[in-house]
């Protein structure tokens, strides 16, 4: 490499970039610190007091906690009521949403423009707002207490409806008519045309969704009345609240319903992050 190139690099490198690099470092730490401290007061015994916070870092460890737990709990049964409403209620906003944003955006009939209005509107309205006239619906349909009365309220979605409407908008009306003209369906034309090209709008809608629906507290704690129906967001409360003045039982609970997330969230990191810059990009 010549002088002129060394020149250019070092016009080019950025001045700030180990001030950049110092504040993500630190704000790594500050936000990843609370993980590391919940994992290692979950291996502490049963009952560990300390005065010395450096205390928690260092041993005696054990894994009696994870056992007890898993044994003598519920928290095993609280987390697959999480994975189960999550992942259908994703599959359902995501069939429901798209097969919405598709009749809207290339389907003909009257007050498509209306109905699409009405979409737009839910966006503003709180979903707080609503709790209490879905709450007597799913009463009166005597879903009070069951699967489907966590999973049906949740499956609407204007915000993926008008995303979705966005990329359709956006298929060649050419490629539509062709379609049409060799005698292909709207359903076929839906499942073989349009929706694959939807797949980067699609997996934000999904990603986001699943994850609005494993952290939603309010609606599973005031539709649910069993223990063995509680979700994690519910269910952990109901634990922690046994133990307040102890720390160990708690993060142990914590660290069981954690581990699973993250470890999801290893392996799709880039779909995420896609997900993440995609709605902010498109919102």
């Amino acid at each position: 490499m010549n002088k002129n190139s060394l020149k250019i690099l070092e016009k080019n490198r950025d001045p700030f970039r180990s001030v950049k690099l110092t504040v993500g470092i630190t704000i790594s730490i500050i936000f990843i610190f609370p993980i590391i401290w919940m994992m290692f007061v979950s291996v502490k015994p049963d009952g560990f007091m300390t005065t010395n916070p450096v205390e928690w870092f260092t041993p005696p460890y054990t894994f009696s906690n994870y056992v007890d737990l898993i044994m003598n709990s519920l928290i095993l049964r609280w987390l697959w009521n999480s994975l189960i409403v999550a992942v259908i209620t994703t599959i359902l906003t995501l069939v429901i949403t798209s097969l919405a944003a598709f009749a809207i955006s290339q389907m003909k009939f009257r007050f498509k423009n209306t109905i699409f209005i009405f979409f737009l509107l839910g966006l503003m309205i709180p979903g707080e707002a609503t709790i209490i006239p879905l709450y007597e619906i799913v009463k009166s349909l005597n879903m009070i207490d069951s699967y489907a009365g966590l999973i049906l309220p949740m499956i609407a979605s204007p915000l993926g409806v008008i995303i979705l409407k966005s990329f359709f908008d956006g298929v060649p009306r050419e490629v539509i008519e062709s379609a049409i003209m060799d005698g292909c369906s709207y359903l076929k034309l839906f499942y073989k045309i349009v929706l694959p090209l939807a797949k980067p709008a699609m997996a934000a809608i999904g990603i986001f969704t699943f994850i609005g629906s494993w952290n939603n507290f309010l609606w599973p704690y005031l539709s649910i009345l069993s223990e063995t129906l509680y979700t994690l967001p519910v269910g952990l409360p109901v634990f922690n609240s046994t133990y307040s003045q102890a720390y160990v039982q708690p993060m142990t609970a914590n660290a069981i319903a954690s581990i699973p997330v993250i470890v999801a969230f290893l392996i799709f990191e880039k779909q995420i992050v896609k997900g993440i810059s995609f709605t902010g990009i498109k919102g």
